[in-house]
């Protein structure tokens, strides 16, 4: 059974509502960021260090960055003020817009204006979806723009209702998990961010004698940078200068935007998500 995210984080309260009778803004001595969690934790980390660094210096103020568990705490502590900045897929800004009433999609990067997801297999006689009728599939994270939401809505597209055609549909909770998973046999295929596929490719982190692509989606939008709608304008305003200050010319800059897996990064706005929001809908993932 899908689970229904937005519906879940609907039913939460929030008492640290209560405590803001003070612009939030004027509270803000530190700048604290999170992401979806769809890499492992420590690769979260190693691509945030030098960015954390390289906003400390461009603010003039001290950068933290605070994991999370899982994609629907990001939403949540956006929601509750505990956090800042947040790196989210399309769906999960989706899901804060209508959480908060207020986040605000800042940038993005290049590439996340023709995103699309890989589907993978281990199996020799899987060509096409159709082969894969009665046999296991793996999305990502429930909550995930690439690992799940446009790959389900482009097979429904397809005539394809994943939650039947398969004999057993399994949420492995991260890209890389899923690829994982595919290459182990515990399932017999599964889709996942091709950014992500791509990453894991050049660091010779998926053994190719077994795991292929059979297939990759459609275009699009995904990934942006998001701030919560009530921090102090001046701040976001350069936050977002400092993202659209990063020069691939530069190398220290490019170092950054390699681990960003961006070429660069250009301003963004909410009704860029309008068609994720009508794919969520269309899916069932959204009440």
């Amino acid at each position: 059974m899908i689970k229904r995210p937005l519906a879940a984080l609907a039913g939460l309260c929030l008492s640290a509502v209560t405590l803001l009778s003070t612009p939030a803004w004027a509270e803000t001595a530190t700048l604290r960021v999170s992401a979806i969690p769809d890499e492992a934790p420590t690769e979260l980390m190693r691509k945030f260090e030098p960015l954390g660094k390289y906003l400390e210096a461009e603010l003039g103020m001290p950068v933290t960055f605070q994991p999370v568990s899982d994609y629907a705490g990001v939403v949540e502590a956006l929601g509750a003020k505990r956090l800042d900045l947040a790196w989210l897929g399309g769906f999960t800004f989706v899901q804060a817009k209508l959480r908060t009433g207020d986040a605000v999609p800042l940038v993005q990067r290049e590439q996340d204006e023709v995103f699309t997801s890989t589907f993978i297999t281990a199996d020799p006689d899987v060509k096409a979806h159709a082969d894969l009728k009665g046999k296991s599939f793996a999305f990502g994270s429930v909550s995930s723009t690439s690992g799940h939401l446009m790959p389900r809505y482009f097979l429904q597209q397809d005539g394809i209702d994943p939650d039947t055609f398969f004999s057993r549909v399994g949420f492995s909770g991260a890209h890389d998990a899923t690829v994982a998973w595919v290459e182990s046999g515990k399932v017999d295929a599964g889709v996942l961010n091709s950014s992500v596929w791509e990453k894991l490719l050049e660091q010779d982190k998926i053994n190719t004698d077994k795991v292929r692509v059979y297939a990759v989606t459609p275009t699009y939008y995904d990934y942006n940078w998001t701030v919560r709608g009530d921090l102090d304008p001046a701040l976001v305003e350069k936050i977002k200068a400092a993202f659209l200050a990063l020069d691939p010319a530069n190398p220290e800059h490019k170092a950054i935007l390699d681990l960003q897996r961006a070429s660069r990064f250009v301003p963004t706005k909410a009704e860029n998500y309008q068609g994720i929001e009508e794919a969520a809908r269309a899916a069932g993932l959204l009440e």
